[in-house]
């Protein structure tokens, strides 16, 4: 297929189809801009929900950051009506930061268009990237030294625990959306900050062209990423395996994993084993930084007895037999006043749901003044207890649902549930290649 292609609605149906499997008349969410590249998927999800008596929400991420974007956002809503699509704003509430800031509002999009979707029941989250966007990824990954995981670029499908996040257009040329878009008498909008020089993937977007005359195409860099997509998945099989044998994740938030297991594995496979326990452990949406890993990796792998160390929001401990991974106490949230009814992630790491109750009470790490209360949690190793959620009063703490402590006499809030539930599963949801639902488009 040429790349000035239209793309019909057929092959848009071939690119969804290895996507599902999708429900009985499914509705689909699409992230849309405005630009080419949204627009036409939104169209094409329309024609493509249609033929299954579904439908399509369009969301329209407003940031803030320039004063004309309301106006736009309300003009992407209009141009959504003329094709039957609804379409809703999310709007990035609150201070903005003064750098990273096309980092930031990339997190603070994601975030509001999952909240939306798990808020409304949406099981499949639309996006448009195409295989620009992931030449620039692979570039822009190459340049931060990433391995396997990074340079593997951006996946098909990943399951998170709101919503299914599909990129169908993943394998396709930007160029083809512009044609079929044209094709269509359809228009869209040239975000000017797509070529504001400051941000590192319009530089890179920029030097792609000159890139091409020295072999280093758009494709083919498409074509690198999905080969290093094949070596990741064998990587994170390995992994899993490796988890299933030697990690043990205690409900309360920390890890035990056998130093035996960890050490004999292959160096690559190992890494990627304790990369995932720290993610779970300490709560974040990612991974250490690899340089960062390797080094305690190399630590864990001469001298375990006398490591204690600490990395991505964890305490690494160990003794003669096993490692310990427990949250660190730095950087945990501060107290928050919580009433019944509410439903919560905490830490990024347990879910809670409160009860029934009529007062106040505050959510807060257990911390280190904890009384008696510690002395019911001998399952819990001493590192972790100051790390555990805790709900308090006026009088002290009077819940450790993950110590099972409950003070005697009248509290103001019951405890419905608590999960440990990371944000990062200790093994995830397998990588999706591109090339496993088509080819790279050329």
């Amino acid at each position: 297929m040429a790349a000035d292609d239209i793309l019909t609605g057929s092959a848009f149906e071939a690119l969804m189809t290895p996507l599902g499997p999708f429900e009985k008349s499914p509705h689909l969410a699409v992230g849309v801009s405005g630009g080419a590249d949204s627009v036409a998927l939104a169209v094409l999800a329309q024609d493509w929900v249609r033929a299954r008596r579904g439908r399509v929400t369009a969301l329209t991420v407003d940031h803030g950051l320039r004063p004309e974007s309301a106006g736009e956002a309300a003009a992407v809503g209009r141009q959504m009506a003329s094709f039957g699509i609804e379409h809703r704003v999310l709007t990035w509430r609150g201070a903005k930061p003064l750098s990273r800031v096309q980092d930031h509002a990339r997190r603070a999009r994601y975030a509001l268009l999952c909240d939306w979707c798990r808020e409304t029941g949406v099981l499949h989250l639309l996006l448009a990237h195409q295989r620009g966007d992931q030449a620039e990824t692979v570039l822009m990954r190459l340049a931060s030294g990433s391995g396997p995981d990074g340079l593997a670029a951006m996946a098909a499908v990943v399951e998170t625990p709101a919503v299914r996040l599909l990129r169908p257009l993943l394998a396709n040329a930007p160029e083809q959306l512009r044609a079929t878009l044209r094709e269509r008498g359809v228009s869209w909008i040239e975000d000017p900050s797509n070529l504001d020089p400051a941000y590192q993937r319009n530089r890179v977007r920029a030097a792609l062209p000159g890139l091409a005359e020295t072999g280093v195409t758009e494709c083919g860099l498409a074509e690198f990423a999905d080969r290093m997509g094949r070596a990741r998945e064998a990587l994170e099989e390995s992994a899993a395996v490796l988890i299933g044998r030697a990690v043990h994740l205690h409900p309360a938030g920390f890890a035990r994993v056998d130093r035996h297991a960890l050490a004999s594995a292959p160096a690559e496979v190992s890494l990627r084993a304790l990369g995932r326990v720290l993610a779970a452990v300490g709560g974040r949406g990612y991974g250490p930084a690899s340089a960062k890993l390797e080094r305690l990796h190399a630590r864990l792998a001469k001298d375990c007895a006398d490591v204690r160390n600490t990395l991505a929001g964890c305490r690494v401990i160990c003794d003669s037999r096993s490692i310990l991974v427990c949250r660190e106490q730095r950087g945990l949230p501060e107290p928050t006043a919580v009433t019944a009814g509410e439903r919560l992630l905490w830490d990024g790491r347990f879910r809670i749901d409160l009860g029934s109750g009529s007062g106040r009470a505050m959510l807060a790490a257990l911390g280190d003044a904890r009384g008696g209360v510690g002395t019911l949690g001998s399952a819990v190793p001493a590192p972790a207890l100051p790390a555990l959620p805790a709900l308090s009063d006026d009088d002290g703490v009077f819940a450790v649902p993950n110590l099972g402590y409950r003070r005697p006499g009248t509290v103001p809030l019951e405890l419905a549930a608590i999960a440990f539930q990371p944000r990062t599963a200790v093994s995830g949801a397998r990588y999706f290649l591109a090339s496993q639902r088509s080819r790279i488009i050329s």
